[in-house]
């Protein structure tokens, strides 16, 4: 520890002792090192590692953190809890298992595997999948949970159509999940949750067993981690949390911002510590950041400071659409690739849609790229194929894992057969594995598919009598080999790819051990260990950032991370911030804390990109340039006119700029040859001098694809209210929706996708 360099303030959050601890810790401010700092200090202090218990949001960083915590005090920290909420909700779960419903084998259920059964479940109990989406029926369920609702609960406060259906399949959903030795995502921390507070002795046994708890990333908790970390730090008080107020973006998946702005009239006598001192990024970019993020209410006072040069100053770039956006930037690149390696360079953006122009002007332009948050390595088909025939192995009582594995390779049980099998085991009361190895002649199966069936399950009984002796590689191969899963990939068209993938699945299971899991029970095998493991990795702890390339990435994928040279790509109203974000309460503080998020990853240059047309869903739309950039400092923006390379879609009829500009921003006069603009000394007096008009939205009506043009003053023909004049149009695509004053029927605001508007 003598040889960590340690601010004032980081020191004091280092060295605190007793009670409760808030570290604020601002972007860039070396939350990191706080927290690998403080939990070495304690265990220099005389803390045996075995009651230090500290919560990340990533595996990765549990990783990383255990072994700078290894380096620094020179020995190891074995029996130290370290892992994300759900690998230590797991973990809790699996060692409780007899105060539970469910033994230690469990399953644990990711989004595809539960939806699935959802679906299932709506059919059975006469919903069907077709009118009511299954994955909003889950979304549903997610959310009850995380606010600790459980089945009872959520259908006394039923409120609409959906919410009926939910009422009916929450605890339908529920009783299978049990019936199956399973649990979902949210239930690891629902079922924690209840262990903590209603199974006898738990709470007080571990609460005295972890004399200091560390969380990390705690404005990003939900309601159900919360009461987590408030059972496990009940009896010696001794929490430290570290958070940025300011970062909280996760408010649309159930993580409350109040965890942390209530932090001390939870846990009173709570000491605050403010670390304001940003190690990353240039005195231009904090500026901006602070200008920004001080329009919030519901924040904590902070200001980041830095010791850096001031640096260039933020380019905001306006562009005539989203083709002109991203040759804009791979230009930009492919000039200076020269002088910095493409690791360095980052594009981020609000949605996932957004990478398309990007990518393809980055393969124009020779630009080699890398895509977080694509398709992650253990949901690619034929990975989820194989750890399907392990978790079959591990949990016989897995329905998921034994339709999957049973239909593929093809062995002659088709739907027919697996709905008769399905039938047998309800009237049974038994998994679908166990009914398979009981099925006979007599039970109505064809004879192919009861031969199916019995190899299937005679096979998946010999290599359950060899697990304990295997490793989790050894398991692994022997489960390829058996079932054929090899060689029938290799008969696929894309066969030596997928198999590459297989490869990849078996270096992970070499690479792996025991002590990855940080599970206590002896009994359980590598197979069971290493299944856990895979189950709880994020996005994240899967994103390779080796190699040469350029990052594209959307915001809430950013956070954490950091590029010398970011570009944020759609700065347009309805856009970043999102129209049904500006709707919802709250909705634009989050949106801009995430613009707060994009803007602090940068080290040392920034540029903010907008378009004045932008075709999204289908639609062409003319959006406002964003509110965000009307709150920028003027002395820390230089502003950029992208020339156009193209004009508009084709048959659009449009010059390729004329969406607008910042308010208090115009454009120079046409003799000037400068493509800079200027601010204006008034603000909002700038003035938009092209063709467009900002929020203007431009869509089809009908077949002949003549785009009819909606925009404040325009007078239109609806199918039901007559003829009227629009007031203002909010979003874009298939969320556009339009304020229109009636002749006849008055003001409404109808969806302008299925409003059947026409020209008046």
């Amino acid at each position: 520890m003598s040889g960590l360099r340690l601010n004032p303030e980081q020191r004091e959050a280092v060295e605190h002792r007793e009670g409760p601890l808030l570290v604020l810790a601002g972007a860039g401010s070396g939350k990191t090192r706080v927290l690998t700092a403080r939990a070495a200090r304690l265990i220099e202090y005389g803390l045996e590692p075995t009651r230090l218990l500290a919560v990340t949001f990533t595996n990765k960083a549990a990783g990383e953190m255990r072994e700078r915590i290894e380096g620094l005090i020179g020995r190891s920290t074995r029996g130290l809890w370290i892992g994300t909420f759900h690998s230590i909700a797991a973990r809790l779960l699996r060692i409780e298992a007899p105060h539970t419903s469910r033994t230690r084998a469990f399953t644990i259920y990711d989004e595809d595997d539960s939806v699935r059964t959802v679906k299932d479940l709506m059919v059975s109990v006469g919903y069907d999948p077709k009118r009511w989406s299954p994955r909003a029926v889950r979304g549903r369920i997610s959310t009850a949970k995380n606010a600790l609702v459980g089945p009872a609960e959520y259908a006394s406060e039923a409120f609409d159509l959906l919410t009926d259906v939910v009422t009916k399949v929450y605890p339908a959903y529920q009783r299978e999940l049990e019936r199956r030795n399973a649990y979902d995502f949210d239930d690891l921390l629902f079922e924690t949750v209840r262990l903590l507070e209603k199974a006898e002795g738990v709470q007080e046994r571990y609460s005295a067993r972890f004399e200091h708890v560390l969380v990390d990333e705690y404005q990003d908790t939900n309601h159900a981690q919360y009461r987590i970390v408030k059972a496990l730090a009940a009896t010696h008080r001794n929490l430290c949390v570290v958070g940025d107020d300011d970062q909280a973006v996760y408010g649309w998946r159930g993580a409350d911002i109040r965890n942390i702005l209530d932090f001390e009239a939870d846990f009173s006598g709570a000491h605050v510590v403010r670390l304001e001192q940003n190690y990353r990024s240039t005195g231009s970019i904090l500026e901006v950041a602070n200008a920004v993020i001080s329009q919030n209410l519901a924040r904590k006072p902070k200001r980041l400071r830095t010791r850096r040069e001031t640096g260039d100053p933020i380019q905001v770039v306006r562009c005539g659409d989203e083709r002109a956006e991203a040759g804009w930037v791979s230009s930009e690149i492919g000039t200076e690739r020269a002088v910095r390696g493409l690791n360095e360079f980052a594009v981020l953006y609000r949605t996932n849609a957004q990478s398309r122009a990007f990518e393809e002007a980055f393969r124009r332009g020779g630009l080699p790229y890398r895509i977080v948050g694509g398709v992650p390595f253990y949901e690619r088909r034929e990975v989820k194929d194989v750890i399907a025939y392990l978790r079959l192995l591990v949990n016989p009582a897995d329905d998921v894992a034994f339709l999957r594995a049973v239909g593929w390779p093809r062995r002659g049980v088709g739907a027919k057969s697996i709905e008769r099998l399905a039938a047998l085991a309800v009237l049974r009361d038994e998994p679908l594995a166990l009914a398979a190895a009981r099925v006979g002649q007599g039970d109505g199966i064809p004879r192919a598919a009861l031969r199916g069936l019995g190899r299937f399950t005679d096979a998946l009984r010999e290599m359950q009598v060899s697990l304990a002796d295997c490793t989790a590689r050894e398991a692994m191969e022997n489960c390829v080999a058996t079932f054929g899963l090899a060689t029938a990939l290799a008969e696929e068209e894309d066969g030596p790819d997928r198999l590459e993938n297989v490869s990849e699945l078996f270096a992970a299971a070499e690479a792996f051990e025991r002590d990855d899991a940080e599970d206590a029970i002896e009994e359980a095998t590598d197979l069971e260990l290493f299944l856990q493991s895979v189950s709880l990795r994020s996005d994240l702890d899967e994103a390779d950032f080796d190699g040469e390339a350029v990052t594209l990435i959307t915001l809430h994928n950013a956070k954490g991370l950091e590029f010398p040279v970011v570009y944020l790509a759609g700065l347009e109203e309805g856009l970043f911030p999102l129209s049904r974000a500006v709707e919802t309460p709250g909705g634009l503080e989050e949106e801009r804390r995430l613009f707060y998020v994009g803007v602090t990853r940068a080290m040392d240059r920034l540029s903010l990109t907008y378009a004045d047309q932008r075709w999204r869903a289908g639609m062409a739309s003319r959006p406002a340039p964003s509110s965000f950039l009307d709150e920028l400092p003027a002395e820390h923006v230089h502003p950029r006119l992208a020339r156009p390379r193209w004009g508009g879609p084709p048959g659009s009829g449009r010059r390729a700029f004329g969406g607008g500009v910042p308010s208090g921003w115009s454009l120079p006069a046409p003799n000037e040859p400068s493509f800079a603009w200027r601010r204006d000394a008034t603000k909002g007096s700038g003035r938009d001098t092209g063709s467009g008009t900002p929020g203007e939205l431009e869509y089809d009506f009908e077949d002949s694809q003549v785009p009819l043009a909606l925009a404040p003053g325009v007078r239109v023909m609806h199918p039901r209210f007559g003829t009227g004049e629009i007031l203002q149009v909010h979003g874009y695509g298939r969320e556009a929706k339009a304020d229109i004053d009636f002749d006849d029927a008055g003001r409404k605001r109808v969806v302008v996708a299925y409003a059947g508007l026409r020209p008046a």
